[in-house]
C-alpha cells in the first residue's frame, strides 16, 4: 500500500510532537485517578520468608518474564524515537521484561523509518509487541499491513490500539469506527501471532472486553484513565480553537484502570490481562496484579528515563523490581501467584 508523501510526513511530525509534548507539557489527568488509591495492602510484620527466595517471574502469552513488567507502547518513526526504542529494548533484554512499540503506521507509510521500530536485534529474547491503530482497518489497512509491522519487529504479538477519543480531537483524525469489530475478528483469525486489544488511556469496559474476546482477541490491555491524557496531548497540538476546547473538556474522560481490571476479571477470569494507565511505581504494579492483572505496563516513567539515558532506564527497572519484591515480602507472599490468590489487598471503604 503506497500512501501519499504528505500523509507520511504528517504522521512523522505527529510522532515528534507526541514525544515533545509528553516530556515538556502537563498532559497528566488531574481530576481522574487510576483508582488504585482506593486499595491498601495489609502489612505482614512476620512474613516467614527469606527475601532472597521471593520470585516475581511470570509467563505471558507463553513467554517467560523475569518480572511482571511491560514497557508500554510509546514511540517510533523519528531519529529521537529510534534512540529511545533502542535504550528501552536493551534494558528489556537485560531484565527480561516485555516491550511494545508505538504505532507503526508511519513505518507502513514511510518504510525508510522502519528501523526506528526494529528492536529485535537489541532484544533477542524479549516478549515484543508490534502496534497498529485498529481504526486503520477502516482506512485500507488489512492483513498485509498487520503482517508487515509484525515482521518489522519480529514480534510475538500485535497490539491493535483503540482510540476513538484521541481521533476525535486529533487534527484530521480517523473517526470511522463502523464495523471495526468484524475486521478485528478477521485479523485475529488470520494473523499467525496473537492479537492484543489496547486502549490508549481511556479504558476498556467489561462489555467491550467481552466483545473483543469473542472476536478472537488473545489478550486485553485495559489502558485505563488516570495517567497521560491523550486528549490533553492532542489539545496541545490543536490547529484551531475547537480542537483545543475538545481536548480540555475531555482531559479527564475515561474509566479508571482499577475499575477496568476488576470488571473485566469478573466476566473473563482467564483472559490474559495487562494493567496500564497511570501506573507510576512498583506499588501500583503489584496492586494491579493483586486485583487480577497478569502483567503491568508503564509508559511515561520509561519515556522520561529513556529520553535521558540507557542508565536511567536501567535504574528505573531496578527500582520497580525492588518495589514489587518489597510488596511481596511485606505481605507474606513468595510469588505473584500467591499474591493474586491472597487477601493481601483490601478496598478502603
Amino acid at each position: 500500500m503506497n500512501a501519499p508523501t504528505n500523509i507520511s510526513a504528517q504522521t512523522q511530525n505527529r510522532k515528534a510532537d507526541h514525544i515533545r509534548i509528553c516530556l515538556e507539557e502537563d498532559v497528566q489527568s488531574n481530576q481522574i485517578t487510576n483508582g488504585l488509591e482506593r486499595y491498601r495492602f495489609t502489612h505482614c510484620c512476620l512474613p516467614e520468608l527469606n527475601h532472597n527466595d521471593i520470585d516475581i517471574s511470570t509467563t505471558f502469552l507463553g513467554k517467560h518474564l523475569s518480572a511482571p513488567l511491560l514497557i508500554s507502547s510509546m514511540t517510533g518513526g523519528t531519529e529521537q524515537a529510534g534512540i529511545i526504542n533502542q535504550r528501552l529494548a536493551q534494558v528489556a533484554q537485560h531484565y527480561k521484561i516485555a516491550m511494545g512499540v508505538g504505532s507503526q503506521r508511519v513505518a507502513v507509510e514511510k518504510p525508510q523509518v522502519a528501523d526506528t521500530f526494529a528492536v529485535r536485534k537489541y532484544a533477542p529474547d524479549v516478549l515484543l509487541f508490534a502496534n497498529l491503530g485498529a481504526v486503520q482497518l477502516n482506512y485500507k489497512y488489512g492483513l498485509d499491513e498487520c503482517l508487515r509491522v509484525v515482521d518489522i519487529l519480529e514480534a510475538d504479538a500485535l497490539i491493535l490500539h483503540i482510540n476513538p477519543l484521541q481521533e476525535c480531537i486529533q487534527s484530521k483524525g480517523d473517526t470511522n469506527f463502523r464495523g471495526l469489530l468484524d475486521k478485528i475478528s478477521k485479523i485475529c483469525s488470520k494473523l499467525p501471532v496473537p492479537v492484543i486489544a489496547k486502549e490508549v488511556g481511556n479504558g476498556i469496559s467489561a462489555a467491550i472486553a467481552n466483545k473483543l474476546i469473542a472476536a478472537g482477541v488473545a489478550a486485553i490491555d485495559v489502558a485505563g484513565a488516570g495517567g497521560t491524557s491523550w486528549a490533553k496531548v492532542e489539545s496541545e497540538r490543536a490547529e484551531n480553537p475547537l480542537q483545543r476546547r475538545l481536548g480540555k473538556t475531555f482531559a479527564d474522560w475515561g474509566l479508571p484502570t482499577a475499575e477496568c481490571i476488576t470488571t473485566i476479571r469478573a466476566i473473563a477470569p482467564d483472559v490474559p490481562l495487562i494493567a496500564s494507565g497511570g501506573l507510576r511505581h512498583g506499588l501500583d504494579v503489584t496492586a494491579a496484579i493483586a486485583l487480577g492483572a497478569d502483567i503491568a505496563g508503564l509508559a511515561m516513567p520509561f519515556l522520561q528515563a529513556a529520553a535521558t539515558s540507557e542508565t536511567a532506564v536501567s535504574e528505573l527497572a531496578e527500582v520497580l523490581i525492588a518495589e514489587i519484591t518489597t510488596v511481596l515480602f511485606c505481605t507474606g507472599n513468595a510469588t505473584l501467584y500467591q499474591l493474586k490468590h491472597s487477601s493481601s489487598l483490601q478496598r478502603i471503604e
